[in-house]
């Protein structure tokens, strides 16, 4: 590992996210310096490679560490590189298929690539039984580079903690980078992004305007996949689509991502405008699976009882559980922050997409719970990310469509769905042991107790396990009790119907 490479990298991640880039008054040099600043940041990022150009797109939703100026060049943070020569493939293609690897299409478009990125790029193909679809094939040795990156990167994060340890206090920097780490893995092995969209497959079942394609081949560095039909959303316009098909196709696809959020737990990270296809007949498709997030059940919980709250226009709800999703430093104002949410919240619960961007808002909430000192989930950033780009596609289809308005109409099947997994086998055991094994202490503390009276040292400890079990959980066990009254009123209404 370069020592020079992760002291220049440090030093970078220092100034930026330090606020020490782009921050300067107007007498020392005025917007024009700021923004020229701000320009040399992207294109350092995007230099250095694939990796840090992922790394700048994720910094570009920090907005409690990043300036405005900063957040603007990052956002635009492009990873497109000029096309190589097909021939620079084939050497891949042969070690990954086999030296008859042309068996396997009956044609390859070679001199128009459909997507030259980085860490890949794309062809147009016919396979041998006439089918059209996308071949994906890794740069040779790109891998090996991405790899030796992360490990810069991570040396770079642990010299920062030390420089900044107050930065460090209120910005888990190992624990940011792990997100980032564990997002990219599909896209340096082919066959997980494989297996990502076999998944992203199933839980598109339950819309019917949605679609993922399905995989042909894949292998570590190869990835043939049927054909997305359409045209990116961004071009939408030029699809024809009524206002009813449009409005349909953008509701479907946040309620895809509130039910990847809450129910699945697993999220397409990069769903910008170039991943996702519209086609005349009014279907959708997310494509490039490369890139996904997942949470556990108790994070999903905690989230979806932030975005309800904004939802419902309960700003000191929202703070209580931002709160609950991460952790209070010693300094923290807890009063400050939520008078922010207070102020924020009102405007967030009823625009459009067209007024006012849901995901930014999310981030923007992250601004300010870094200042006043609470420390945030580091997967925070990263759901930040995913849920802007969304919005950014759904807003060439639909401005006029509400997300808290959308959120407010999932979330009775959210928890429906939420109240399913609560009452099924899994679930059950999982209670039962937990009951268990409040059972076993108490019984231990009972046993305890009766021995120190035998020996007239009556001592007792203020812990309890059952309260220790709700601290920090109320989110949670607020959510399960919701669950269970809309399956509740779910049983009476069957009833009532038969």
């Amino acid at each position: 590992m370069s020592q020079r490479r992760v002291r220049v990298v440090a030093k970078a991640l220092a100034g930026l996210l330090a606020g020490e880039v782009g921050r300067f008054t107007a007498a020392e040099s005025g917007p024009s310096r700021e923004h020229m600043r701000a320009r040399a940041v992207r294109e350092m990022f995007e230099s250095l490679g694939p990796f840090y150009i992922k790394v700048g797109q994720i910094l570009s939703t920090r907005p409690d560490f990043v300036s405005p100026a900063t957040i603007e060049e990052l956002c635009a943070l492009h990873d497109s590189v000029p096309v190589a020569p097909f021939r620079t493939f084939e050497p891949v293609l042969e070690a990954e298929l086999g030296r008859r690897w042309h068996r396997e299409f009956r044609d390859i478009d070679v001199n128009r690539p459909l997507g030259s990125a980085s860490l890949a790029q794309v062809y147009a193909v016919i396979l041998s039984d006439g089918r059209s679809a996308a071949l994906k094939m890794q740069r040779p040795g790109i891998s090996s580079v991405v790899r030796a990156d992360m490990a810069v990167l991570r040396r770079a994060g642990q010299l920062l903690s030390l420089l900044k340890p107050g930065f460090a206090e209120v910005v888990d920097i190992d624990g940011m980078l792990d997100v980032i780490f564990d997002a990219m893995v599909g896209e340096l092995d082919f066959t997980i992004e494989a297996a990502n969209m076999e998944l992203g497959t199933r839980m598109a079942e339950g819309f019917e305007l949605l679609t993922v394609p399905g995989v042909v081949l894949a292998t570590p560095r190869v990835l043939v996949q049927e054909m997305a039909p359409g045209c990116s959303i961004r071009h939408v316009r030029r699809v024809g689509l009524s206002t009813a098909q449009r409005q349909a196709i953008a509701q479907d696809l946040l309620a895809y991502m509130y039910h990847g959020y809450f129910v699945g737990r697993v999220f397409h990270a990069d769903p910008h405008p170039g991943n996702i296809f519209v086609h005349r007949d009014g279907r959708a498709t997310l494509i490039d699976w490369g890139m996904i997030g997942r949470m556990d059940r108790s994070m999903s919980l905690k989230l979806a009882l932030v975005l309800a709250n904004i939802a419902q226009n309960d700003g000191d709800g929202a703070a209580g559980a931002w709160v609950e999703l991460g952790k209070a430093t010693a300094w923290a104002d807890i009063e400050g922050f939520a008078a922010d949410m207070v102020s924020l919240v009102p405007k967030v619960a009823t625009a459009s997409l067209e007024e006012l961007n849901f995901g930014i808002a999310l981030t923007t909430v992250l601004g300010h719970s870094t200042k006043r000192g609470i420390k945030t989930h580091p997967l925070v950033p990263l759901l930040g990310k995913s849920f802007a780009n969304m919005e950014g596609s759904i807003r060439h289809l639909a401005p006029e469509l509400s997300a808290a308005e959308v959120l407010r109409t999932e979330l009775i099947d959210i928890l429906m769905d939420l109240a399913c997994e609560m009452l099924s086998d899994g679930y059950a055991a999982r209670g039962a042991l937990e009951l268990m094994l409040t059972a076993d202490q108490g019984f231990n503390q009972a046993r305890g107790v009766l021995r120190d009276l035998a020996n007239r040292e009556t001592r007792f400890t203020a812990d309890s396990p059952t309260r220790a079990q709700f601290s920090g959980r109320l989110p949670e066990y607020a959510l399960a009790a919701l669950a269970g009254a809309a399956a509740l009123s779910w049983r009476n209404r069957g009833r009532k119907d038969a």
